[in-house]
């Protein structure tokens, strides 16, 4: 689940934003692993965590324990509104923008496949978390062999490919501000590592299955960003690389010839299947968890009698994605509020701090070099929000008030659970 989450589409589309920041292949390829490296930080952050509570949702309880209900809700509520529904949504987008490529699809055709693929999951979800596991696996299997088949394919290629630059680019020196850049970029290709934790309360064994999925599941994906990275600078010339949107097609092109763009069109449809199961076997885990503890409506908490699935919560959530996707809101929604899952995350490693000092806190599992993982962990994350608001700061401003505008919401809603 972790890998099959990560791994969408990013890093088959568009890797090029962090080969503009970088002027050297050797820079490049830093810049990938160096963003693996933080994500495996926040992995132990929240390996420790599930490990002192494996509970059915994941950073939300986290969240809850380490400070308070609010913070836990404000993370559900964001969530819920744009941060999970808007990436299903989203990634489903990406998935039949793919099919296109085999069938014919004007804009009204598109929504149709998104919003099909949306339901198609979430109907598979409703029915069992092994039905949705089990597509998670094969799915998942599916990209990891492909990826390791262009690895190998292009580390075979014995074409003479001259790196081709402007002379800008070969005498540009690395900058600071350029490679922290490029690193922020590649965390959100990293993105939806937490996501394992929601489903806590469905694992066997959480407390030691969980951390190791986390730790394993994100090593595995680092290789894999590398592996491919090093495959596109190593066949294309490094101007296409930073101009492309759709590097992997013409990394395939070379090595393949003309078939390369549909085989890659395939493989991206095989990822965004995978992935957007796993976001939507993931999401309502959380409303279950919150529906329990009185935070939103109690029928979200209910439990199918036959399946053993949080039914309602799955269908919810389907109904929010697909008109997302089916009336293109996602878009200005999403990216408005997706970078304030960064100050959650920066939070979360400030919790870990906190619970350390608590007496009752006995996780069974301790994180590795303490306290310098998580300290640095919130140094990128924070990062990341600051570089964000320097960038566009209206859109920060009116995410960071789409997410704020839970607090009322949640004040008057334990009022009521009080009453």
């Amino acid at each position: 689940m972790v890998v099959g989450t990560i791994i969408g589409a990013s890093i088959f589309v568009q890797p090029s934003e962090i080969t503009r920041q970088m002027p050297s292949v050797g820079g490049i390829i830093g810049a990938w692993i160096a963003a693996g490296l933080l994500t495996l930080c926040g992995a132990l952050v929240c390996a420790e965590l599930a490990s002192a509570f494996p509970r059915t949702g994941g950073v939300y309880v986290f969240l809850k324990e380490a400070f308070s209900p609010a913070a836990g809700f404000l993370w559900g509520w964001a969530m819920f509104w744009s941060m999970h529904t808007g990436i299903i949504a989203a990634i489903a987008v990406v998935f039949a923008r793919y099919t296109a490529h085999f069938v014919p699809l004007d804009d009204a055709g598109l929504r149709v496949v998104a919003v099909g693929v949306i339901l198609l999951l979430s109907a598979v979800n409703y029915l069992g978390v092994k039905h949705a596991g089990i597509v998670q696996s094969v799915f998942t299997a599916a990209k990891l062999a492909a990826i390791a088949a262009i690895i190998v394919a292009g580390a075979a290629w014995s074409g003479d490919q001259p790196m081709v630059v402007t002379a800008a680019v070969a005498t540009a020196a690395p900058t600071f501000e350029g490679f922290a850049l490029a690193i922020a970029a590649g965390l959100f290709a990293y993105g939806g590592w937490h996501m394992v934790t929601y489903a806590a309360g469905e694992t066997k064994d959480p407390a030691r299955t969980i951390p190791r999925a986390l730790v394993i599941g994100t090593v595995i994906v680092t290789v894999c960003y590398g592996g491919l990275n090093a495959i596109y600078l190593r066949v294309l010339p490094l101007d296409v690389v930073r101009a492309s949107t759709r590097v992997a097609a013409d990394a395939a092109d070379v090595l393949l010839g003309g078939g390369g763009a549909s085989l890659m069109a395939a493989l991206v449809m095989v990822s965004t299947f995978g992935a957007v199961n796993g976001i939507i076997l993931a999401g309502p885990r959380v409303y279950y968890s919150m529906a329990e503890d009185g935070l939103i409506f109690r029928w979200l908490g209910a439990v199918h009698p036959r399946f053993g699935t949080p039914h309602l919560a799955i269908a919810t959530q389907a109904v929010v994605a697909s008109v997302l996707a089916a009336t293109n809101t996602y878009a200005a929604l999403f990216s408005r509020v997706i970078y304030t899952e960064w100050i959650f995350f920066a939070a979360l490693a400030g919790g870990l701090l906190l619970l350390r000092r608590r007496p009752d806190y006995r996780p069974a599992y301790r994180l590795p070099g303490f306290p310098a993982v998580p300290v640095v962990f919130i140094l990128a994350s924070l990062s990341i929000v600051v570089m964000q608001i320097r960038a566009v700061p209206a859109d920060s401003v009116i995410g960071l008030g789409v997410v704020l505008a839970g607090l009322p919401v949640y004040f008057l809603w334990a009022r009521r659970a009080r009453a």
